[in-house]
């Protein structure tokens, strides 16, 4: 406060009234400062709470999103698992079975779909021109390829009922005797009844297959097959039967690359290893 105001105080009566009216004013004044003060610090106890009221909301809030993330995390995975065994119960255990005299099929195995191979493809005459259904468009990206490349590639022969395997065996037998079974298997035994195998020829070859070995176009298999999921399954020096380079086996893109990356082959490998590839088979 001035102190200038008092030393002009007289006594008058409008000098008592004016310091009258200061003193309420400056009492007022004071009153009010401290009922601001007042709420000041009530309204900071406030804010603190509710600053404090907030960590705690956000770290509940991150909590319940960490439980989320998790649960959702574990629903995919499981997803991801229902997809798996989803896909190896629509898809043929036996497709990827080590046939040549180790695993059997019995006469009643037939491949769940067959179709027919487009006539152009085949050798003249063939008789057996069916190949199992999901194998179909692998093998018509693959002789569509070869075509294009200039190699002339056909089918000979690819699906085989066990009946017919029968038959078969049983010729080769009457001509060449228990040599056959260097080159032919025994019903139940053959990649041919699953539907997924092909034996590949020219125009130039006809039935000649001694000779497919010498053509450009087996080399280009052997660039090429595992591109469209072929694997050559009887090279030089198998346990199972003689050198054949025509015999081709779908057995997946997959599994393929590897064994053409690795340089390694069918029969090399052990059935567990293989049955890991079986649900990706067409993929």
């Amino acid at each position: 406060m001035n102190k200038d105001i008092f030393k002009k105080f007289d006594g008058t009566p409008a000098a008592i009234i004016g310091a009258v009216v200061l003193v309420g004013i400056a009492g007022y004044g004071f009153y009010t400062y401290r009922n601001f003060e007042g709420e000041r610090a009530w309204l900071l106890t406030e804010l603190t709470a509710a600053q404090d009221w907030n960590y705690e909301l956000l770290l509940d809030v991150r909590e319940k999103e960490r439980i989320v993330d998790s649960f959702s995390s574990q629903l995919e995975e499981l997803g991801v698992t229902v997809g798996v065994l989803d896909k190896l119960a629509h898809t043929d255990e036996e497709l990827l079975k080590k046939y040549s005299k180790v695993y059997f099929l019995n006469e009643n195995y037939i491949p769940a779909t067959l179709f027919d191979i487009d006539e152009k493809y085949l050798l003249p005459g063939s008789k057996n021109f069916m190949i199992y259904g999901k194998v179909w468009p692998h093998l018509r990206d693959l002789l569509e390829a070869a075509h294009s490349a200039g190699q002339n590639l056909l089918i000979a022969s690819a699906y085989r009922s066990f009946g017919t395997q029968s038959a078969l065996k049983s010729a080769y037998t009457v001509s060449y005797g228990s040599g056959a079974n260097r080159f032919s298997a025994d019903q139940g035994y053959s990649e041919h009844q699953l539907g997924t195998a092909v034996d590949f020829t020219t125009n130039k070859l006809g039935t000649g297959f001694s000779a497919f070995a010498s053509e450009p176009a087996y080399k280009w298999l052997q660039e090429n097959a595992h591109k469209y999921g072929f694997i050559l399954s009887y090279p030089k020096n198998n346990a199972y039967y003689q050198y054949e380079p025509w015999h081709w086996r779908y057995v997946g893109i997959e599994l393929a690359t590897k064994l053409h990356d690795e340089n390694k082959f069918f029969y090399d490998l052990d059935q567990r290893e293989i049955d890991k590839y079986l649900v990706n088979l067409f993929d």
